[in-house]
């Protein structure tokens, strides 16, 4: 790793060249009001997530778990695209990232017009049967949820990256859960919760893609979690630098050829600014 006093020409000398595989964390999405889970103010610090073993094997964890996230999906779903998901698209349109994997779950990547997203760890906006298999969207299941519990409401003292408010344990009283309008079965949000895989396919895509670029970019990540971290350590064995800009320590520091301390939105701009013609007009 390498320390840069014009961080913006350093990434952009990697990045110019094309076949960037962007990989994107927490970080990507907090300026749309999504918090992360450790940061300085990071969630974990006051909040143990749901597990999967837990969601699968606790009938009142799991009513719990759709109680706050009842309440939580309505601030989830209100978040927009940030400056720095317009300017990851931006540098999509020009022509320079072999792919983008997000191990967000807000589809936010994609509502900024970027195309052939990974999404790493799932989706929230969809619900899948844990016996069928089948695949529902969540504002279906949200309208389902309002007619089973009408009058539902509570105070959210704070909203988790899960979409998970977090309210008293005395307002869940008497939430009623639904279950699969197909067979009745087990409903989950179509993402990967902690102590769960990431489905083979999926990791296999990423290697793929990894294997087929020139460059590594992690923005706004902390790589803890190894489902995300595993790119970093593969891309060293293959041989593909590593460039991190990131606002914080992280686990693939000393990886990393490159690594950049700061906000995405200082950055990012800077980045597509130097490498955009000035032909193509600023994003807004």
């Amino acid at each position: 790793m390498i320390f840069v006093l014009d961080p913006v020409a350093a990434i952009a000398a990697y990045v110019a060249d094309g076949d960037v595989m962007v990989l994107t964390g927490a970080g990507m999405s907090t300026d749309s009001g999504i918090p992360d889970y450790r940061g300085a103010n990071g969630s974990l610090r006051r909040y143990t997530p749901m597990t999967f073993q837990t969601f699968t094997s606790d009938d009142a964890a799991r009513r719990r778990y759709w109680a706050r996230s009842h309440l939580g999906w309505r601030r989830f779903a209100a978040a927009r695209p940030n400056l720095g998901h317009r300017l990851v698209a931006r540098l999509q349109e020009f022509g320079l990232l072999s792919g983008i994997v997000t191990q967000n779950v807000d589809g936010l990547h994609q509502a900024a017009s970027a195309s052939a997203v990974i999404d790493l760890h799932g989706r929230l906006d969809r619900v899948v049967c844990l016996s069928c298999r089948g695949l529902s969207s969540r504002a279906g299941l949200d309208v389902r949820l309002r007619l089973a519990n009408p009058g539902f409401d509570a105070d959210v003292s704070a909203m988790n990256p899960d979409g998970d408010a977090e309210i008293a344990d005395d307002e869940l009283l008497g939430f009623r859960v639904v279950g699969c309008l197909a067979c009745g079965g087990v409903l989950k949000p179509d993402v990967v919760f902690f102590g769960e895989n990431v489905p083979p396919p999926t990791v296999t895509a990423c290697f793929e893609l990894l294997e087929a670029s020139a460059t590594l970019l992690v923005l706004g990540s902390s790589l803890t979690v190894m489902s995300g971290y595993r790119f970093v350590k593969h891309a060293v064995r293959q041989g593909i630098p590593v460039v991190i800009v990131n606002q914080g320590p992280t686990r693939g520091n000393g990886d990393a050829e490159l690594r950049i301390e700061g906000a995405l939105c200082d950055v990012l701009p800077g980045l597509v600014a130097r490498i955009g013609s000035a032909a193509v007009s600023p994003v807004g």
